[in-house]
């Protein structure tokens, strides 16, 4: 009788130690959340790992929502969305809502000073014409060239409706008084860049706005195939002036001068969550601050998207494997998470 006694009280034991370590090992068990997504796809990448890494937490992640950088903001300060990995600052300060952080709040560095942004011309041309700014946009031989439509304008892929940088690429047409020379071409991003990516390769112009990461660069190498070219001086938008020195780079491979004047602001790629989310999870909160990927990384992947791999399926595996590669870094991340619940 001892001896059952005994056995029931090991085995109750062990059940409230089993218990126990699979609550601390799974924090969020129990907790609902619901990502969005950028609709640019060279960013589903990281929404892929962080989505794991939070399953891996015990927290059921729901299908992300593909949101426009605008209702995204609004959308995580009204608690609507908990979080994205998707936000570009301070490129995208200029489409946050009214009082936006007191209800919502960026953590952590997905790639800091990732975001690289510009504008690049097919080295071909950029050599057989002399271009090295958006001003040379302005000559009538160089719109000849590039003038797809006949319309009398050099044809620029650029960014679709709702994207920040649709809005930057409206401001230089305007302040360089480049509207009458240049047409951005304002189609579906991944449409628009297959088609350049066709007439570079038969021997055409290529003119086209891009930002690293992305599988652009990688097709279309900088200093190779094509060149980071000037804007004509520094004029950012109000929105841009705070960080206005971040619009020049110097030592960029494959630009047309050393230092590039980009007329992009260089960003930061963040995670942005809603803030009473965050305190309720510290868990979550601290893999977001921990979570970071080399660029290097992220373009390797989209460039295989690029390539077909593209599917939600493939974009997971790509996830899978990236953790498989980086397996005690991302424990680690995941270990400090669970301490961060205790």
């Amino acid at each position: 009788m001892l001896k059952k006694l005994l056995l029931a009280t090991i085995v109750a034991s062990m059940t409230l130690v089993g218990s126990a370590y699979a609550e601390s090992a799974q924090p969020g068990k129990g907790t609902k959340l619901q990502p969005a997504r950028a609709t640019w796809n060279t960013g589903f990448f990281q929404e892929a790992l962080v989505r794991k890494g939070l399953e891996e937490l015990g927290y059921k992640v729901n299908k992300p929502k593909d949101l426009a950088n605008p209702i995204f903001y609004k959308s995580v300060s009204l608690g609507d969305i908990d979080y994205w990995t998707n936000g570009w600052f301070p490129m995208h300060d200029a489409q946050l809502p009214k009082n936006f952080y007191d209800k919502a709040e960026k953590v952590g560095y997905v790639v800091k000073a990732g975001g690289l942004q510009g504008y690049l011309v097919s080295k071909k041309h950029v050599d057989e014409f002399g271009i090295k700014s958006l001003d040379d946009f302005k000559r009538d031989e160089v719109k000849k060239a590039f003038d797809k439509n006949n319309d009398g304008k050099a044809d620029l892929t650029a960014c679709p409706p709702g994207w920040a940088c649709e809005q930057v690429i409206a401001h230089h047409m305007n302040v360089y008084d480049l509207e009458d020379h240049i047409n951005p071409v304002k189609a579906a991003y991944e449409a628009g860049m297959a088609a350049t990516l066709a007439e570079y390769k038969n021997g055409e112009p290529a003119f086209f706005y891009t930002w690293a990461p992305n599988w652009t660069i990688f097709k279309l190498q900088p200093g190779k195939d094509v060149m980071w070219i000037n804007v004509p001086k520094i004029m950012p938008k109000e929105d841009q002036m705070a960080a206005k020195d971040r619009m020049v780079v110097s030592g960029i491979e494959g630009g047309v001068s050393d230092p590039v004047k980009l007329g992009f602001v260089v960003s930061d790629i963040q995670i942005v969550a809603n803030k009473k989310f965050l305190a309720k999870n510290p868990a979550a909160k601290k893999f977001f601050e921990l979570f970071t990927l080399p660029l290097s990384d992220i373009s390797e992947q989209n460039t295989l998207m690029n390539e077909g791999e593209k599917s939600q399926k493939d974009i997971n595996r790509h996830a899978d494997e990236w953790i498989a590669k980086n397996q005690e870094k991302w424990n680690g991340w995941l270990d400090a998470a669970r301490a961060a619940a205790k």
